[in-house]
């Protein structure tokens, strides 16, 4: 498998990478990503290079988004002081569940932010899903906080405040990665 930067004909496909995720995610009880991502927004984090496929042949097996920039109202200033990665929109197709894909994008998320000088890789999650903050904490992120307070970037009110963190390290990930160097933080 190998690891590439999303262009813009990938939109269509992340986008129904987030629909197959809300009905996995709704038959385990869960409302998570029950509301529509705007694909603008979408576009724009293609087109700013931050989103990276997973492929395998033709076939796209999962999708993940780096960025420096945390989401507004979920770090303090002393943390936004550390140089860190962080994570977002982590998804796997179905077909490939149960095979550690997500552990293994993890892993090179991880590698990449170290290669950036990032300290920390960081993430927020679906405050009411129990079971992704359980998945997370197996792959070795520490809980930092909840926040409760603000509003979700697609509207309504925050649903968004697990946060975790890991230290950036090199790793193992036994992807080809195909994308250019990451940036020095």
């Amino acid at each position: 498998m190998r690891i590439t930067t999303a262009v813009p004909d990938d939109l269509d496909q992340l986008l129904a990478f987030r629909v197959e995720a809300a009905a996995w995610i709704s038959r385990l009880g869960s409302d998570q990503w029950s509301r529509p991502y705007p694909a603008d927004r979408l576009l724009a984090t293609i087109e700013a290079g931050t989103v990276f496929m997973v492929r395998d042949g033709a076939r796209t097996a999962g999708t993940i988004t780096l960025t420096p920039e945390a989401e507004e109202g979920l770090w303090t200033p002393q943390e936004l002081r550390e140089v860190s990665i962080f994570v977002n929109k982590l998804t796997v197709s179905r077909d490939y569940a149960g095979e550690n894909l997500g552990g293994r994008l993890l892993d090179w998320a991880g590698d990449r932010a170290y290669r950036s000088s990032a300290k920390w890789l960081r993430l927020d999650a679906w405050t009411d899903n129990a079971a992704l903050q359980r998945y997370y904490l197996r792959h070795d992120f520490e809980h930092v906080r909840t926040v409760r307070e603000g509003g979700a970037i697609n509207g309504g009110p925050r649903v968004s405040g697990w946060l975790a963190q890991r230290p950036a390290s090199p790793a193992q990930h036994g992807f080809e990665d195909q994308t250019p160097s990451p940036p020095a933080l």
